[in-house]
């Protein structure tokens, strides 16, 4: 049993990171852990490659900043949520610019900006086309100024110990030596990504196994907008590495196999033709992997072993300007692909990139759970509604990262209590139970013969479209690979580095969540944004200007609900890019 912690951060990813950081300067007198299933510079965050958006330049607003995100969001976004991350990104993405993160330079030293999707304004910062490996080294490096901050790493949480509405620390494995610890805390603040490993094609890293949404889920806390799943339209095909969409910032176009800019052929919510002709390759992402889509049923894409794809031309960009701005998506193409993008054309195909659900939290970080708390693709606060735009993940990440901190810290500083006896027992039965799932003897198959099918049944029924009668069937098979986990085969016995075991673990995380994006998808007979239902297709104000939100039933299926959306300034209207 460890000595009780004030504030403990599940992932040490940038929102992780963040928060740590807050709370270590709000109160230095506080003790701060993070526990992290990685070494903190290999999460996910390091791969974010085009940008961070904060407003910055002349001519910009914060306002705009706002309506092209509600409007991105097809406004299902919380709009206090929206004003108030778009007035601190700004200061977060200066602070780290203080802390040393390298942002890219005009000729007169100004801050580099850039387009991005679904923004009218260029207002995305970025270090080349390695932001989030900039923006994290900072983070990381920041952390090690504040010698107090203990690290779990290589440690992964298997339970949150919850007793009467509160929570009070967690249940952790050590990967290296097998060892269950349970780590007492007096605030949990969950920052562990997404949960793109749900599905067979992703852009995530394969710790993205959406732990911390399922962690959140079991112990009574909602979760919010599962439905909407973001599909990033330029995916390598067979490996999921991305292709950033800053390729497209700087001048890019998506073609054919016949070599013809099809965008031009779909309405990407532009107000005319000509600024749709001009930006077209910057519309949002859910209309570009839908447009694939279109594209596909026609007959106009290639055909290669790893699924039909188009093409990304840079080949007009030159040299020079692709090695300048976006150097690494050549050394991607080169080391990956066996291309040049310098004279060849990328081929690409929509992957699974980001959930905009996560766990229901208010706009720092709580939860419904006394003294938990979620930052970063983990939580749902909401900004980004029913899609994301490009280059606004990183400074929500970097905004709700440090309120979650500086949130939990106060909670922390007001609630002294002894700890509870739950917290001991809660944590010998789940000894006891990862002990027997290790041990194995199980016969509901192999570990990766059901994560794989699980992934096929969430891909063909809640892809880029979705229908009411496939996502019934998903349900059901879903519900039925939930009990065969429950008996699946642990071979490896051992204790140092079993794999075998925290890939058992996060399947049943994946399970869960899987089940709530399905349950969500099937409750909402609308199409909106990133979720699109082919016996639904117009937006339903009426009825689905809500979120969803989703408990655990006590039989453990999920149970969905609607939550109304805060509308502050700007009313529904058309979704609209492209303007001047």
């Amino acid at each position: 049993m460890r000595d009780m912690i004030d504030v403990l951060i599940v992932g040490g990813g940038g929102a992780g990171l963040r928060a740590a950081v807050a709370v270590a300067e709000s109160d230095p007198a506080l003790q701060v852990a993070v526990v992290s299933k990685v070494y903190p510079m290999r999460s996910h965050t390091v791969s974010a490659e085009g940008g961070a958006a904060a407003v910055i330049g002349i001519g910009d607003t914060l306002d705009e900043h706002c309506y092209d995100t509600i409007s991105g969001g097809d406004w299902l976004c919380d709009q206090d949520a929206v004003e108030a991350f778009v007035a601190e990104a700004p200061r977060e993405l200066i602070q780290l610019e203080h802390w040393g993160c390298p942002w890219s330079r005009e000729r007169d030293g100004r801050v580099a900006v850039r387009p991005f999707g679904g923004m009218k304004k260029m207002r995305t910062w970025y270090a080349a086309d390695k932001t989030g490996f900039h923006l994290l080294h900072t983070l990381f490096q920041t952390t090690l100024k504040y010698q107090d901050i203990i690290r779990y790493d290589e440690w992964y949480v298997t339970k949150l110990v919850v007793d009467d509405g509160r929570v009070h620390g967690v249940v952790a494995v050590e990967i290296r030596t097998g060892r269950v610890e349970t780590i007492p805390a007096r605030t949990v603040i969950l920052a562990t990504g997404g949960c793109g490993r749900a599905f067979p094609f992703t852009t995530n890293a394969s710790i993205k196994t959406g732990d911390g949404m399922a962690l959140a889920y079991r112990e009574g806390a909602p979760l919010k907008d599962m439905e909407f799943v973001q599909y990033h339209p330029t995916g390598l095909p067979f490996t999921g590495i991305l292709i950033t969409e800053a390729a497209r910032a700087e001048g890019g176009w998506l073609i054919n196999k016949d070599g013809y800019r099809y965008l031009q052929d779909y309405d990407l919510g532009a107000p005319t033709p000509e600024p749709t002709l001009r930006s077209m390759e910057l519309g949002p992402r859910d209309r570009l992997s839908q447009a694939f889509v279109h594209e596909q049923r026609r007959g106009r894409t290639a055909d290669t072993p790893y699924g039909p794809v188009v093409y990304l031309d840079l080949r007009h960009l030159g040299e020079e300007k692709i090695e300048h701005r976006i150097p690494f998506v050549r050394e991607l193409c080169r080391s990956y692909q066996n291309l040049d993008p310098v004279t060849d054309l990328i081929p690409v195909r929509p992957v699974v990139h980001y959930m905009m659900g996560g766990v229901h939290t208010d706009l720092d970080g709580a939860t419904t759970v006394a003294g938990l708390y979620a930052a970063g693709e983990t939580a749902c606060v909401s900004i980004n509604g029913a899609n994301r735009l490009g280059s606004n993940s990183l400074p929500e990440i970097l905004v709700f990262g440090r309120r979650a901190g500086i949130a939990a810290a106060e909670f922390a500083r007001s609630h002294r209590e002894a700890e509870p006896a739950a917290v001991r027992s809660q944590g010998e039965d789940e000894r006891r139970r990862l002990t027997r799932a290790r041990e194995g003897g199980g016969n509901g198959g192999r570990i990766a013969d059901l994560r794989e099918e699980m992934q096929h049944t969430l891909e063909g029924a809640a892809g880029i479209y979705r229908s009411g009668d496939v996502l019934t069937k998903a349900a059901d098979t879903l519900a039925g690979l939930r009990e065969r986990a429950e008996e699946a085969r642990v071979d490896d016995g051992s204790t140092a580095f079993n794999t075998e075991l925290i890939n058992l673990l996060e399947l049943h995380a994946m399970l869960e969540v899987a089940q709530t994006i399905v349950a969500c998808a099937l409750n909402r007979r609308e199409s909106r944004g990133a979720h699109q239902r082919t016996d639904h297709t117009a937006r339903d104000d009426d009825a689905y200007l809500a979120h969803s939100l989703v408990h655990r039933a006590p039989d453990g299926t999920p149970s969905v609900g609607l939550l109304p959306v805060t509308i502050t300034r700007w009313a529904p209207g058309e979704r609209v890019y492209g303007r001047d």
